[in-house]
């Protein structure tokens, strides 16, 4: 069963949220129970703190326990701070009303964080992958969450280049899982490629995060949240499948702009809550499907000044480069990750590389704090921001340029619905 509250047209007010959870909990009786709450980190707007708030006005009297873990994913660890920012709380509201309440990051970095739940077989990838695939995978995932009785899921739902939209088990898998499962799904979006992922609700790599999911023992349901930036649209609580199901189709109405016809420069400006290429690459996801073949994409962001704070070694041993780059001689990079190529693809995008010439369909160019020497090194253009004026972008959509704000969780789709696909 999954309670809901949405207005795509308009907001949901408070009042609607606090009797969507009072329906919940009157069902729901977590009296002298241990409760988890997975959130995300601060890569994901939307009032997250707020929901919490009122998540734990109906818990705190009741329940023996309520703890945070965030779901980090491979992303860098929070401060308490920024933990508390990240819930909307005040420094005397962290030491008051909510002092009983434990913050955890996802320690992903560590093998003892993770106890193997099961593994998809072989068989089972090979039809999943339909053929890409033949091998099997354990599902890993970290054990905090067997001390407790129960944990709820609270999270915005918004298109994404790995499953279609995120969101849900997505919390899970790889918010709090081990790296084989991690690294394995996100290359099979790799190969299948973003532009034929994004925005889609049944994917393949959606369906190895469910399957993984059902492996799962302990009671579990979603608060999933579908937001513009911190303007609520949805609340959906319940069954997760269901509520992440619903959540997305609302989703797919409020985070896809339509435009008629392909744009040859875009502008696309990064929030401040992207703080390295690794999570402002979502620029590029979010808008690649209506760059012009040829086109130049410019991630707009002076305030970020790292390729990526968890894998830059990585990245700056590999660069960024298209699928088949690394695809037709997988065995020249057959010990770096699979997730960490799947990044470098989605960030260059769709191309060819034949006869060991690469051709990129589109440029990417990085206006950040990142030097020029950096981004030689990884592949990527560069551009001074210091040099870009904004308005000189603006205002010329009939002259094929774009400028998009806040750029990176709203997708933007041609109308004819052509997504841009491998030569």
């Amino acid at each position: 069963m999954v309670i809901e509250r949405q207005n795509k047209d308009g907001c949901v007010e408070n009042e609607q949220v606090c009797e969507a959870m009072a329906e919940f909990f009157a069902q729901n009786d977590c009296t002298g129970k241990r409760i988890l709450v997975i959130i995300p980190d601060n890569t994901r707007s939307g009032p997250i703190g707020e929901m919490f708030k009122l998540m734990y006005e109906f818990l705190g009297p009741k329940a023996k326990a309520v703890d945070c873990l965030v779901a980090l994913g491979t992303h860098k660890a929070m401060s308490d701070e920024q933990i508390c920012v990240r819930l909307s709380m005040t420094p005397h509201e962290r030491s008051s009303k909510y002092a009983a309440v434990k913050f955890f990051n996802h320690e992903w970095q560590k093998p003892q964080t993770f106890t193997s739940i099961g593994k998809i077989t072989a068989d089972e990838i090979e039809e999943i992958s339909d053929g890409l695939f033949r091998e099997e995978v354990d599902v890993s995932i970290n054990k905090l969450i067997f001390e407790y009785d129960e944990f709820f899921i609270l999270g915005p739902v918004f298109p994404h280049e790995v499953v279609g939209f995120s969101g849900g088990h997505k919390y899970i898998f790889p918010g709090i899982s081990g790296d084989e499962i991690i690294h394995f799904f996100h290359w099979l979006s790799g190969v299948i490629t973003s532009p034929a992922i994004i925005g889609n609700k049944r994917t393949p790599t959606r369906a190895v995060v469910e399957k993984a999911a059902s492996f799962i023992n302990i009671p579990h349901n979603l608060f999933a949240v579908v937001a513009l930036e911190n303007e609520l649209k949805g609340i959906f609580v319940g069954d997760t499948l269901e509520a992440w199901e619903r959540a997305a189709d609302l989703s797919e109405q409020v985070h896809i702009i339509y435009k008629d016809k392909p744009y040859n420069t875009i502008l696309g400006i990064a929030p401040k809550m992207y703080d390295d290429i690794w999570v402002a690459g979502k620029v590029m996801y979010k808008l690649e499907p209506i760059l012009a073949d040829g086109g130049t994409l410019i991630i707009y962001a002076p305030h970020i000044t790292e390729i990526s704070y968890s894998h830059h070694e990585w990245l700056d041993k590999i660069g960024y480069h298209t699928r088949d780059y690394f695809l037709k001689r997988m065995e020249q990079f057959a010990g770096i990750p699979r997730g960490i190529i799947a990044h470098s693809t989605h960030v260059k995008g769709i191309g060819t590389f034949i006869d060991g010439v690469e051709e990129p369909r589109v440029n990417v160019v990085l206006a950040t704090g990142i030097s020029k020497q950096r981004c030689k090194k990884v592949n990527l253009d560069y551009m001074n921001p210091d040099d870009i004026n904004i308005a000189d972008y603006e205002n010329k959509e009939d002259e094929g340029i774009l400028v998009v704000h806040h750029a990176g969780e709203v997708l933007h789709r041609l109308s004819d619905g052509t997504i841009p696909r491998i030569p």
